[in-house]
């Protein structure tokens, strides 16, 4: 009998991942062709830091590499993007104007990084921090400049600015907050973090507008002006101010887009041959832009591929465990300030550790922990559950009681940017 025809638009962390998913299910039920517009196989996103501060390779970060394709009998088109759907033939029409028929489709187009739209943006040494022709650029640029400027202090910005300071520049990062990393952190974390990173040279402009990138004699972007008049040295300029879902291709094609390509709690379409899984998904009006949902999206859309469809996939309980150049950070729920709610606080700024925990109605709403997240997984476990904690109260900041200490803790949703 003929297999159906599965083809994936995207060939980053969500698609495969549902691919991994689904060939552990039922590995012949299908003939999946993969585009990517990328010229590599299946890498790690989240890893791009390390390889730009020279700790790790490009290779160090494959996830599939061409062999594994080429062992399941999946066809990759390396290199070449789709550029349109005809929903009613149910093709796809590449860049090379070829055309390829499937029975399910899967978009898993990730986002694209918001740029802002300033005088000089098109400037050579200008650029995004995505994939790794970024990564290369910016590699290349380090070689023969002295100064950069990142604009934006999440996640992705600090870690584009520490991989540069490590490769001998001169780092600035322009962030419009008022505090770095201010949708993970609180304030007091923030400022802990701001420390320790210019105690290892990094300079901050925070609160600052960036309203113009200045070319120099060479044409080369040189300097970013600001909106109170003063201005950063740059010759590089790496803009990481946020992601946007990529839905261009699901608009063109007449799909519901809500922000991103709206689907329903098995990760389908307003087209049923069409599934949208990933940063390119919107579910329930929520995009999520980190790996803990997108692998939980991806099992639950393997399944309904592999004729299951027993998991439903009904959102994520956000959180974020990380490593900034080495400091741990960790956050979930809703733990910003709230003259509503009862915050326990730990705080010893001489040995780097802050705790917050936000409690309401006697349960734990938020929590945001620097320098020692090693009780974690346990706090999620009781945001997740909403577990009443009245009589934990005055032993909660110190972790897991010793009773239960014993007990193994479900594993942590650990989030990382997917950027």
């Amino acid at each position: 009998m003929s297999r159906e025809r599965l083809v994936v638009v995207g060939n980053g962390m969500a698609g495969v991942r549902t691919l991994e998913e689904l060939l552990r299910h039922d590995p012949d039920r299908y003939e999946i062709s993969v585009f990517g517009a990328e010229p590599h196989p299946n890498y790690n996103r989240i890893l791009l830091s390390p390889v730009l501060a020279g700790e790790s390779t490009f290779d160090d970060i494959i996830l599939n590499d061409f062999e594994w394709y080429a062992d399941h009998g999946i066809t990759l088109h390396c290199g070449r993007a789709v550029t349109s759907i005809d929903r009613a033939r149910r093709v796809v029409i590449d860049a090379a104007g070829s055309a390829t028929g499937y029975d399910r489709l899967i978009l898993a187009t990730g986002s694209l990084p918001i740029m802002l739209p300033i005088p000089g943006r098109e400037l050579p040494g200008v650029l995004a921090y995505r994939d790794i022709a970024d990564t290369q650029a910016m590699i290349e640029a380090s070689r023969c400049h002295r100064h950069a400027a990142v604009i934006g202090g999440g996640l992705l910005g600090l870690e584009a600015a520490c991989g540069l300071a490590a490769r001998g520049m001169q780092v600035t990062v322009v962030h419009l907050a008022p505090w770095l990393m201010e949708r993970q952190l609180d304030a007091t974390a923030a400022q802990l973090l701001q420390q320790s990173l210019e105690a290892r040279g990094l300079d901050f402009r925070l609160a600052s507008n960036t309203q113009a990138l200045l070319a120099g004699p060479d044409a080369r972007v040189a300097a970013v002006q600001l909106a109170d008049g003063s201005s950063v040295a740059a010759d590089l300029v790496v803009m990481a101010i946020g992601i946007r879902p990529n839905t261009l291709l699901a608009e063109a094609a007449g799909l519901e887009c809500a922000r991103g390509i709206v689907v329903d709690d098995t990760l389908q379409t307003s087209d049923a041959h069409i599934y949208a899984v990933g940063e390119c998904a919107s579910h329930r009006g929520c995009c999520y832009g980190l790996v803990a949902p997108l692998v939980e999206q991806a099992a639950v859309l393997a399944e309904q591929l592999a004729g299951r469809g027993t998991l439903r996939y009904t959102g994520s309980v956000l959180s974020t465990k990380l490593k900034v150049t080495g400091i741990e950070v960790f956050s979930a729920g809703d733990f910003q300030t709230d003259p509503g709610a009862d915050e326990l606080v730990l705080a010893d700024p001489e040995a780097g550790i802050y705790r917050k925990l936000v409690l309401r109605e006697g349960r734990l709403v938020g929590a945001c922990l620097y320098g020692d997240t090693g009780e974690s997984s346990w706090y999620l476990e009781l945001l997740r559950g909403e577990h009443a904690i009245a009589e934990l109260r005055d032993e909660l900041m110190f972790g897991r009681p010793e009773a239960t200490a014993g007990e193994p803790p479900h594993a942590p949703e650990v989030a990382r940017a997917a950027a």
